[in-house]
């Protein structure tokens, strides 16, 4: 993550200024000197520059095409230019995992063709592309790739027997005669051949082969799969030239900034200065939204001047209907100590043994509570929403989305309009995190759609990062009280756990489910260390803030929690922490053998205290963690430095069953890592008097590029079922940095962020 200022905010969302990115600066305007802009010259971008998804034909004649059930039908996915070019749609967003090149490559591979020849954007809504995740649509839980791996294949190969086969009629020779070699059908025995993009025409719309008469490459002659094929993302990010739904331009658009209500359910009452704001340069009208004041002007930055200089009486609602509520005197650390001494009932999400009389008999009682903080999703682009209601009764939106066909029934339910009138657009997006699902409250598009339907043209919203922070729906918070016992020989016999937290699924759905939210005690349930008397619990506390989806979700805050009180029941069991979880997981040789990976890529399992080539006196500390059907173990070394904790370096083991390209799955553990690292020292959202303390990164401090640790990665392929990549390599980093501080300093971490705290070592 980098750090967004309002200028460059701005800077974003004006029109294109000059060539070369040249500063603009008339009548006291910002000057552009946005960095896009700036490569995007540098590199020589103009007319017939390469732009992810130019050309592609999207438009009516893919619209037009019936809708179906839910399948593999090779036309709604691919299209192969004259000049070999193949365009994908993908089922999925782009938001730097990886999973455009990853689609490439895996479909590529079965139609024997290069994934450099690939040009990938997200597909519209349509039932063409419900193809994983049982007939949903949603690109998250780290599920993209592995969900649609099969399927994919399957269209791969498809494609290349239409193309065979339409490359026996061209050639006037038997298919069986026929192979194929990257992006051309080969007529060996007369050393003829004819190229995909001549083909195509003729092959992609031809009625698909059965199902089940096309074979699959044996995993032996993978010509990509499993390689670190380049990304195909790169280029077009790397100069600037990579379109965000911030950087949508309609034509006749004006832009719109908001002034959110302090707190969550405040409406709007007198504008004392409306007549003022008016009258301020560019401004065009002034608009009063659910819990927000908004002004649409010439310019955003015009707009967003405006705004911030509106002086709202804001009211109590006269009633919450249900509906959260923040209240004026809510603070998150009270909330977070009544949480710890909260009573309620339990509801039991694992259970196994008899944990009470193992807690009666057991040698040694260990127990602790530990605590996560809020977190706010911190993505790089801001969120915004462009609307346009055209002549013919359509509404166009273009706004960052992870589950576009979730986004339009939404609209359907607030405007009325049919889903046949409305064009969703899903531009890559700017990071997400989790960011970019319904949460009501939290997404810019309802503002867009309300604004552009009262001013009569397109209108472009984008939230400034203060009026972000003020809403966004952050990770959720816990406090989980343990009650372990240790037998004779200081081992784990008996372990009682209880959660109070809400998750953010039953967030989302401001109610609470039939059962558990699974995402509230993922990490706490299913781990695979063998104590024999096991429950796992949640007491639900709803919460007054918006909560949502955080990268690694639930796991992101439980394993913190499990990982380092099992570092507790070693010290008090007179064990050592990586022979205990070897013990543990004695008869899981997956794990056993992942565990073993990272400790030998650290050098040897060396807990410390040591002292390092440059003086410092340092320790490490690991831990494991399940997340997303993959397994990791990690190992990070740390120092005590002014009274702070340093992470110098961090191994990490990853076992994802199975792999597309270790390339991205390195760069993902590394962000993983980053973002690990930056939550247990530093980001916390905290909450006085209602409102977020922190409004922007000045107040909301993330990991600094000087403090990132050395990253070593580690592939595992067991081959067992293929997990997830974008989200599991955080959860086992939080405890990992925690364990070792707490060897090192021989004070116990139970809480996040660690910048809170002064050690000492």
């Amino acid at each position: 993550m980098s750090i967004e200022t309002a200028s460059t905010i701005q800077d974003l969302s004006e029109e294109p200024i000059g060539a070369m990115g040249a500063p603009d600066r008339v009548d006291g305007h910002p000057a552009n000197v946005s960095r896009r802009g700036f490569l995007a010259g540098t590199a020589g971008a103009g007319a017939g520059a390469f732009v992810l998804g130019v050309g592609l034909p999207v438009g009516k004649a893919r619209a037009a095409v019936p809708a179906s059930a839910p399948a593999i039908r090779v036309p709604a996915f691919l299209s192969v230019k004259p000049d070999g070019t193949v365009h994908l749609l993908s089922p999925f967003m782009e938001g730097g995992q990886g999973i455009f090149t990853a689609l490439a490559q895996i479909i590529g591979e079965e139609m024997d063709a290069d994934p450099a020849s690939f040009v990938v954007e997200a597909a519209p809504v349509s039932p063409d592309y419900l193809v994983a995740q049982g007939g949903r649509r949603v690109t998250g839980g780290s599920r993209s790739v592995r969900s649609s791996y099969a399927t994919m294949r399957k269209l791969g190969a498809t494609a290349r027997f239409m193309l065979m086969r339409a490359g026996a009629d061209h050639l006037g020779v038997p298919m069986a005669q026929l192979s194929t070699e990257p992006g051309r059908v080969v007529h060996a025995a007369s050393g003829r051949s004819v190229a995909y993009g001549a083909l195509a025409p003729h092959a992609l719309d031809m009625p698909a082969p059965p199902p089940g008469s096309v074979t699959l490459r044996d995993k032996a002659d993978f010509r990509w799969i499993g390689k670190p094929v380049a990304r195909l993302d790169v280029y077009v990010k790397s100069t600037g030239k990579a379109k965000y739904a911030i950087d949508t331009k309609v034509e006749g658009m004006v832009h719109a900034a908001v002034q959110h209500a302090p707190r969550l359910g405040l409406t709007v009452g007198t504008i004392r200065n409306e007549g003022q704001i008016k009258a301020m340069r560019g401004v065009i009208s002034v608009h009063r939204l659910p819990g927000a004041v908004a002004v649409v002007a010439a310019h955003w930055w015009d707009a967003r001047k405006a705004v911030e200089a509106a002086q709202v009486d804001w009211q109590e609602p006269a009633t919450h209907d249900g509906m959260r509520y923040m209240p004026a005197d809510f603070d998150s650390a009270a909330f977070r100590d009544g949480l710890a001494k909260g009573q309620g009932p339990e509801d039991v999400a694992e259970h196994e043994g008899d944990v009470a009389a193992a807690l009666a008999s057991a040698r040694t009682r260990v127990e602790a509570v530990y605590h996560s903080q809020y977190l706010a999703h911190g993505q790089l682009e801001p969120p915004s929403a462009t609307a346009h209601f055209r002549p013919d009764g359509v509404l166009e939106l273009w706004t960052p989305n992870q589950a576009p066909d979730m986004f339009v029934a939404d609209i359907v339910r607030r405007t009325g309009l049919p889903p046949e009138k409305i064009i969703l657009h899903s531009p890559m997006l700017g990071g997400f995190f989790g960011r970019h699902f319904l949460y009501n409250t939290s997404n810019p598009f309802p503002q867009a759609i309300q604004l552009a339907k009262e001013v009569g043209r397109p209108v472009k919203l984008i939230w400034s990062r203060e009026e972000e922070f003020l809403r966004d729906a952050v990770r959720p918070m816990a406090s989980v009280r343990f009650q372990a016992g240790l037998d004779a020989n200081g081992m784990p016999v008996a372990l009682n756990v209880v959660s109070a937290t809400e998750g953010p699924t039953e967030a989302i759905a401001n109610a609470r489910g039939a059962g558990i939210d699974p995402a509230a005690v993922e990490g706490l349930a299913g781990k695979k260390y063998a104590i024999p008397n096991t429950r796992i619990a949640q007491r639900y506390v709803k919460n007054p803030t918006v909560m949502g989806y955080w990268r690694s979700v639930g796991n992101s805050m439980n394993d913190f929690f499990y990982e380092g009180f099992l570092d507790e029941l070693a010290d008090k069991g007179g064990q050592d922490p990586y022979d205990l979880r070897l013990h543990l997981l004695q008869d899981n040789r997956r794990l056993t053998t992942l565990l073993k990976a990272a400790v030998e890529l650290s050098g040897g399992w060396k807990r410390g205290p040591f002292k390092a080539p440059d003086g410092s006196l340092r320790a490490r500390g690991l831990a494991m963690a399940s997340p997303f059907g993959s397994e990791t173990a990690a190992v990070a070394e740390v120092s005590i430095r002014d009274g702070q904790v340093r992470v110098h370096e961090v191994w990490q083991a990853i076992d994802p069953g199975s792999i597309v390209n270790p390339a991205i799955v390195e760069a993902q553990v590394n962000s993983a890592v980053a973002l690990g690292v930056s939550q247990v020292l530093f980001e916390e959202v905290a909450y006085e008097n209602g409102q977020p303390v922190a409004r922007n990164f000045d107040t909301y401090p993330i990991l600094p590029l000087e403090q990132m640790p050395r990253v070593h990665v580690r592939i595992v392929e067991s081959g067992e079922a293929m997990g997830g990549i974008g989200e599991p390599g955080l959860p086992a980093i939080p405890p990992a940095v925690a364990n070792a501080v707490s060897h090192l300093t021989g004070q116990r971490v139970r809480s996040m962020p660690l910048s809170r705290l002064k050690f000492t070592a």
